[in-house]
């Protein structure tokens, strides 16, 4: 088997760890792409092919986290990792664990620990990496990395988001909230909804979104029902997708150009929150990107039209 067809088939695998060390997308992807240039410039063939390229993925995506970190500090309002609506790593004995550990609320908790921590514990937790190979590729002694896995398995325990396990459950609530939501039945939403229920969107200063946030299920309810039905005038359409692991949609303008992604956490048959990512820079690797503020006021001349 030739090195390039030694990555294609460990490609999946690398984007994996790269994309939860980094909740992003892009740089995950260049990340894995940084790893090939390093491995086919390698003289020495590597014990482990696998082994060598797990370790440079991680060392890159620990240093780009490091610089990251810097700029999501000023980062312009709510920052959410970019949406995920496709993960090319499968393994269908772990299917739910490796969904539930790309969700949204698992990534803005593995966004509170320390790059070394996120790394071991996404190697040790997620992909089952035994201590001396995480020491090696992480340059800490085998004790260390189980002080740092420890460190970061009780923070993620703490705050651990919880989710229906039924799958097809999840589906259907989804499918029944963006109907509700098209049609701008308030009542239908209401009941989809848990009460103290959070709107959260991610616009980066660079498209429309909801201030800090809608809370509670009467204000979510409402919102949702006055918006959705102009967008629907307006030629948005819904295209249901699983997005981070978690039942969601990709809204698109009537060109089939992507406006945003939803991503709906769903515990005890109610929808616990909403995350919404509008940012145009996020949104790249999803398909074409909308202009999300002429979107707006396209609807909002619908809205003062006494036809609309």
């Amino acid at each position: 088997m030739s090195r390039a067809d030694e990555f294609e088939e460990l490609r999946p695998l690398l984007f994996a760890i790269a994309y939860r060390i980094l909740g992003s997308v892009s740089e995950a992807e260049d990340a894995v792409q940084d790893a090939w240039l390093r491995f086919e410039s390698t003289a020495t063939e590597p014990v482990s092919t696998k082994a060598f390229l797990s370790a440079v993925v991680t060392r890159i995506s620990i240093d780009v986290l490091r610089s990251a970190r810097v700029r999501r500090e000023q980062y312009v309002g709510t920052w959410l990792p970019e949406p995920l609506v496709s993960d090319p790593y499968d393994d269908p004995a772990r299917a739910a664990e490796l969904a539930d550990s790309v969700s949204t609320a698992a990534l803005l908790l593995l966004e509170r620990l320390t790059p070394l921590e996120r790394a071991v514990f996404v190697l040790r937790d997620v992909f089952g990496y035994d201590y001396p190979s995480i020491a090696s590729i992480v340059g800490r002694s085998e004790p260390a990395c189980r002080q740092l896995a420890g460190r970061a398995r009780r923070h993620m325990d703490a705050g651990r988001p919880r989710f229906d396990a039924d799958r097809r459950e999840r589906e259907e609530l989804a499918a029944r909230f963006f109907d509700a939501m098209r049609e701008g039945d308030v009542d239908g939403l209401r009941e989809l909804l848990a009460a103290d229920v959070q709107m959260i969107g991610d616009g980066g200063g660079k498209a429309p979104q909801w201030g800090t946030g809608i809370y509670g299920a009467d204000n979510v309810a409402r919102v949702l029902a006055a918006n959705g039905p102009l967008f629907v005038h307006v030629g948005v359409t819904v295209e249901l997708r699983e997005v981070n692991g978690q039942p969601g949609a990709v809204l698109r303008d009537r060109d089939g150009r992507v406006v945003n992604t939803l991503t709906l956490d769903v515990l005890g048959g109610r929808i616990q929150a909403i995350r919404s990512v509008l940012n145009p820079d996020k949104l790249g690797h999803v398909g074409p990107v909308a202009d999300g503020f002429a979107l707006m006021r396209e609807a909002n001349q619908v809205r003062r039209s006494p036809a609309g």
